[in-house]
């Protein structure tokens, strides 16, 4: 992704919980980035202000779709029967 060409899509607590909604979200072909100010995560206790999961814009909505799915079923997002 290009500098500055991102969308915040959501802030959770840990590097490690943006980790994986980065990997749901590229596993369906969407470009996704970690942002945090915790010296590429060397020092964790920098993670107060939370870890950004990072979005292109032209990606924004699919991506808010898919984290929303994940979150109210608890899986992949991916449709039952898929």
């Amino acid at each position: 992704m290009r500098e500055g060409a991102t969308v915040s899509l959501t802030v959770v607590g840990s590097r490690t919980e943006a980790e994986l909604i980065v990997g749901l979200l590229r596993s369906y072909g969407l470009r996704a980035a970690v942002a945090a100010d915790d010296v590429g995560g060397q020092e964790p206790h920098l993670q107060l202000q939370g870890v950004h999961v990072l979005v292109a814009p032209a990606d924004e909505a699919d991506a808010r779709e898919l984290l929303a799915a994940a979150q109210q079923d608890g899986t992949d997002g991916l449709p039952s029967g898929s």
